[in-house]
């Protein structure tokens, strides 16, 4: 009896002395389990060092099925805490015997405190990295997003991925902490000033979709791009519904009469034409079957300038008959309308154009019909008319000016660009860009009002609707472009123009963020403006 109790007391002893050993250590996880899941990635900033992007530590739960004593009872608890888990789906795993098994991805720190609390054996946690987007919706379709294992799948974070990102990973480098931040082009405060008012504008227009860009003239840098409908990188469950296309750069559509910008400058720049040359207006113009009109015809002979202030179609046809078909298409291609831009972005469209372009073609397209385009390469393309005929390609990372130079391709006379200026903000005065002219920053613009193609064919009172607009003219520093899709009109006798909708929204993008652009104001009367006035 004396030898039992004491072989009974020794066990006992080493029990006791065990567990008194595994309380007061560190427990050791296997390197495999103690490795995070998914590898690290640079924190994304805006210009100003703001985060965008950032990588958070989460853990996920796992389970070791041949260590779960009883599963049924396993399951009750974890359900418990974890209503979304599929109960039978989850007992089948955890009685399958294996040795490894995940049971939810990246649980939040209340879950995981929670689980701990129920003591299950064989269940356990490991950490993970799980990407975060501090400001939700205001820049998904410019940042992207990643997978569950970090890896980016659109937008800048897939950038970033082809830039040599996944070539470290595979070499086993580039762990937590050992990346500089990438810094973007955007300004986080201007961006979250676009996505507001293109998201009140949605709702006071009723309209399907609406976008929006603010571009830096001398550098090419996008400092702000929002496209509505969009979606929450942190909680990407409708991210590829069709609706929540990024349709400033990978959405073509006919841009209408903001072309009108491109068709203006090439008669003067390869017509010979000048602000005064005459173009008879007075009938209309008959392309096959269809016939060219003014929307509000004058019947007359119009100057370039009143072709430009009056949007007239006829005259607008009759400028691109001056320079020739070949000619027309080639000055579309120079200002970059009718290739694939080349930007970091990924989500890039390819505009869409007749194969064979004849004379039809080409009256048409003076007025933005018969080819399609993106925003965004629309909005490069204006800002490098009114910048001294200097092109600059868009980027979505920081670029000074004197990198933008060395990049920077001539594409119009100082003297073509002078002109286009005057116009711009003669329109911006006296046309149909008056709801956009913020007092103090000299803002010139054009309206676009394109018939939406449905179902093969152009459709009454279904607009996509663009308002390009530029400021302070006399020395241009932003391009910012809206478009609105499919509005209705504001209230009853209203319209459903770009001039009604699209640039009211410009304007009121223009007066909250030029302070933040750096654009001081300038009281000044210029009303009186004359073409040598913009020198």
């Amino acid at each position: 009896m004396a030898i039992t109790m004491a072989a009974f007391a020794a066990i006992f002893c080493i029990i006791g002395a065990r567990l008194v050993f595994y309380g007061s250590s560190t427990p050791h996880a296997p390197d495999a389990l103690a490795r995070p899941v998914g590898a690290a990635r640079p924190d994304i900033i805006d210009r100003n060092g703001t985060i965008l992007a950032t990588d958070l530590r989460m853990a996920s739960l796992y389970a070791e099925p041949r260590r779960i004593v009883d599963a049924n009872e396993a399951v009750e608890k974890l359900a418990g805490v974890l209503p979304e888990l599929d109960y039978e789906q989850t007992y089948h795993k955890l009685r399958s015997g294996s040795g490894f098994i995940w049971l939810k991805r990246q649980l939040t720190p209340r879950q995981q405190q929670d689980v701990l609390a129920l003591g299950i054996p064989g269940i356990g946690f490991r950490p993970e990295i799980k990407r975060f987007y501090p400001g939700g919706v205001q820049a998904s379709h410019v940042l992207g997003l990643t997978n569950i294992d970090n890896v980016g799948l659109s937008g800048m974070e897939k950038w970033i991925d082809d830039q040599g990102l996944v070539d470290l990973r595979g070499a086993g480098l580039g762990g937590s902490g050992a990346f500089q931040p990438v810094q973007l082009s955007i300004d986080a405060r201007v961006q979250h000033v676009v996505h507001d008012e293109l998201s009140r504008a949605m709702e006071r227009y009723k309209a399907t979709a609406a976008g929006g860009v603010i571009l830096n003239v001398k550098t090419g840098e996008v400092m702000a791009m929002v496209s509505l409908p969009d979606y929450d990188p942190n909680n990407p469950f409708n991210a590829l519904e069709k609706d929540r296309l990024n349709r400033m750069s990978a959405g073509t559509a006919e841009m209408g009469s903001t072309i009108k910008t491109f068709t203006t400058a090439m008669a003067m720049e390869i017509g010979g034409a000048g602000i005064s040359t005459m173009f008879d207006a007075s009938a209309p113009i008959i392309v096959g079957r269809q016939r060219v009109r003014d929307a509000h015809g004058k019947g007359r002979p119009l100057s370039l300038e009143e072709v430009f202030l009056f949007s007239s179609n006829i005259g607008s046809a009759k400028e691109a008959m001056m320079v020739g078909v070949e000619r027309h298409r080639e000055f579309l291609e120079r200002m970059g309308l009718l290739s694939r831009m080349t930007t970091e972005l990924p989500e890039v469209a390819r505009p869409v154009q007749p194969k064979i372009w004849k004379q039809a073609t080409s009256i048409t397209a003076a007025f933005g019909h018969g080819f399609a385009t993106t925003p965004l390469q629309t909005a490069v393309g204006i800002a490098a008319i009114l910048n001294r005929g200097k092109l600059v390609p868009a980027t979505f990372v920081r670029r000074s000016e004197e990198q933008a130079s060395a990049l920077a391709q001539t594409v119009v006379s100082e003297e073509t660009s002078r002109s286009m200026r005057y116009l711009y903000r003669l329109n911006g005065i006296k046309g149909s860009g008056r709801r956009a002219n913020i007092k103090g920053f000299r803002v010139g613009g054009k309206t676009g009002t394109a018939e939406k193609v449905i179902a093969g064919r152009y459709a009454k009172n279904h607009n996509f609707n663009v308002f390009a607009a530029a400021f302070p003219m006399n020395d241009p520093q932003f391009v910012v472009l809206v478009v609105v899709d499919d509005p209705r009109p504001e209230r009853s006798g209203m319209g459903i123009t770009a001039a009604s909708n699209a640039a009211p929204v410009a304007g009121a993008i223009i007066e909250r963020t030029a302070a933040m652009l750096g654009v001081r104001p300038d009281f000044t009367d210029d009303t009186q403006l004359t073409v040598n006035s913009l020198r």
